[in-house]
């Protein structure tokens, strides 16, 4: 893990090496980067990695006098911006792990797996806080709360706020940057396919929104998405810090709720608003995708996430009861009145130890007692 100090240092270029000091290495590109902007041959190149591409301005008619208004493109440039803020986003992981998490993990004494799920939801929870923030500013100055129809009204969206872009670019950024994470954590093989799935989902469906100026949708649908996410990973930590876990009730119950607010603002935006919109057609040079076939596809990709989703939280739950189910059982049958001593055998029981400290002329007493 970066900037931890170590007694020992491992051979260089090692494996255990760059784990621990990646975020120092990562670092040091960033720096690089940044670096490039003091200098005037490579301002223009570096300027491409900090600060978000393909600005347009439009010019707005108002009741005083016109004014000018900025928006911004997607382009393949915007690669190179991914690729900045994923270093960002090592070095604030490696942060956040060492300063915060591992504190805790040295208090708690948990065992590996708990270790793990610990720090997953550590990071996790942080992220899904920050970016659930963020998307609600964001939407709060849009139009969807008093009009839905924005999803669709006007597609292609190929115009964006600079807020909705730069969320965007940190999204892709985030979650590409959780792939080399597997490594640099020292992720269990077992947990690594679990989160490798989640991982390419979302930056299949966040990178799919906007390459197809879905911006409006992806946001909408992300928000609530993230509440869930957020709340189940702060009831995990609350479970391992102080056994409270009353909290994964109430995500069970926003987790459907979610599940069907999703398919159902889905159905609605490909199904009827998309479909009805003057503009159908496809054109990659003026960002529209608005055909049959992108919709559906688009609609199916959206379906299938989110039965694969119920389908793995009913598995969840169905094994959650079957292990209460379980202990119930055993803790009845521990109890059962078969297996409770009658009041004479416990009698018995308590005469016969108290014999053993009684004088021997006397044990005929206490053994004729028991008899009867």
């Amino acid at each position: 893990m970066g900037f931890r100090k170590k007694s020992k240092s491992p051979p260089v270029l090692s494996h255990e090496f760059v784990i621990q000091n990646h975020a120092d290495m990562v670092s040091c590109v960033a720096m690089i980067v940044l670096l490039g902007l003091m200098f005037e041959m490579t301002a223009k190149f570096a300027i491409m990695f900090i600060t978000v591409q393909y600005n347009v301005t439009e010019t707005l008619d108002t009741e005083d006098k016109p004014e000018p208004v900025s928006y911004y493109k997607y382009g393949p440039k915007d690669m190179a911006t991914v690729f900045f803020y994923l270093l960002i986003a090592i070095i604030l992981h490696a942060l956040i792990q060492e300063y915060i998490l591992d504190k805790i993990n040295r208090r708690l004494h948990l065992s590996k797996t708990k270790h793990s799920k610990f720090n997953e939801s550590g990071q996790l929870a942080t992220f899904y806080s920050f970016s659930f923030i963020w998307g609600c500013s964001i939407l709060t100055n849009e139009e969807f709360v008093t009009n839905p129809t924005f999803l669709w009204e006007g597609y292609p969206h190929i115009h964006m706020a600079f807020q909705v872009k730069f969320f965007y670019i940190c999204q892709i950024a985030y979650w590409f940057h959780a792939l080399p994470e597997l490594y640099f954590q020292k992720v269990r093989k077992e947990d690594i396919p679990r989160q490798l799935y989640y991982i390419c989902l979302y930056i299949f469906h966040i990178t799919g929104a906007y390459v197809l100026n879905l911006h409006r949708l992806g946001l909408v649908l992300l928000v609530p998405h993230y509440l869930v996410e957020l709340l189940f990973h702060a009831s995990r930590l609350f479970y391992f810090i102080m056994s409270f876990y009353i909290m994964f009730t109430l995500w069970a119950l926003l987790f459907v709720i979610t599940r069907l607010l999703t398919l159902t603002v889905s159905v609605l935006t490909f199904g009827f608003g998309l479909s009805r919109t003057d503009n159908q057609g496809f054109s990659l040079a003026e960002g529209n995708f608005n055909v049959l076939t992108v919709r559906m596809t688009c609609l199916s990709a959206i379906c299938l996430t989110q039965a694969w989703m119920m389908w793995k939280f009913i598995n969840f739950q169905l094994k959650k009861w079957r292990e209460q189910s379980q202990i119930q059982a055993s803790k009845k049958k521990a109890v059962s009145p078969k297996s409770r001593p009658s009041k004479k055998d416990s009698r018995g029981e308590t005469f016969l130890k108290v014999i053993l400290y009684v004088d021997y002329n006397k044990t005929h007493v206490y053994l004729s007692f028991v008899d009867n």
